[in-house]
């Protein structure tokens, strides 16, 4: 199927808690438990742990409405501010955070980041501390240069991007031009986080295939180094299940500073 017979992300109806039940979800018939959920919260638990990431304000840009990989950034940053493309995926996230009824369970990351980090009776539940941490839930667009116009939100110490670009870049040279609007979010001496999936040409939701642009590891270093980005650490990770929602071939973990 070529790519523009496929949906995009951010422009068409995407099954935000489809999307959660297919990737992330603690149901035995859910694969990707490895690469989904116990990748990103081991590296972020490490990068966040080695004290080289600080600050105040963590900005989350990320696909659909997964909050997993923000338990260990909220041990560090006092503020979450999250964007979310689609609106479905906002109103998914603002369930989770209201506890209303329906609302996606996230116990079992919730649970799994409290044995990483050796959870004690002295320490706060992780997901009522990542709550409180979330200050406000913003939409963006791709439009113009600022995705939150006419809003200006404060330079960010960290940004964090998971499955993101690959899903909302028509193409490489896109995806580079959506990096650079990712950047101008961030202060000169933050961090940027990205979780990719590598050599990604589509993905499955609620019955739909959706775009993606295939890319790999050379790419996205390259990318950040001419966006003004020096790295800092990088893992990846070959994947680790057998299924026909998605067809990429490894997983991604890259942070960077900002220099200009």
């Amino acid at each position: 199927m070529a790519s523009m017979s496929k949906k995009y992300y951010h422009i068409h109806n995407f099954d935000a808690r489809n999307g959660l039940e297919n990737y992330f979800s603690d149901k035995e018939t859910m694969v990707f438990g490895e690469d989904s959920l116990k990748f990103p919260i081991m590296n972020l638990y490490y990068v966040f742990s080695k004290g080289y990431i600080r600050g105040d304000l963590c900005i989350d840009l990320s696909h659909g409405s997964f909050i997993h990989h923000l338990y260990s950034a909220s041990n560090i940053f006092k503020d979450i501010i999250l964007m979310k493309f689609n609106e479905k995926c906002a109103m998914e996230v603002r369930r989770w955070l209201g506890d209303r009824t329906g609302a996606f369970s996230w116990t079992h990351t919730k649970t799994a980041v409290e044995e990483l980090e050796g959870k004690s009776d002295q320490i706060q539940d992780k997901e009522l501390k990542l709550k409180a941490s979330i200050k406000q839930i913003v939409m963006c667009s791709l439009d113009k240069e600022n995705l939150i116009d006419p809003l200006v939100l404060p330079l960010a110490d960290c940004v964090i991007s998971v499955w993101l670009l690959g899903t909302i870049s028509k193409d490489q040279e896109e995806y580079m031009m959506n990096l650079k609007k990712t950047s101008n979010l961030l202060k000169i001496g933050g961090h940027l986080i990205i979780i990719g999936l590598l050599n990604t040409t589509f993905f499955k939701a609620g019955g739909e295939q959706f775009h993606a642009v295939p890319y790999s590891e050379s790419f996205v270093k390259s990318s950040l180094t001419k966006s003004g980005f020096v790295i800092d650490y990088s893992a990846v990770q070959g994947r680790k299940n057998v299924s026909d929602l998605i067809d990429y071939t490894h997983v991604i973990f890259i942070t960077a500073y900002k220099v200009k």
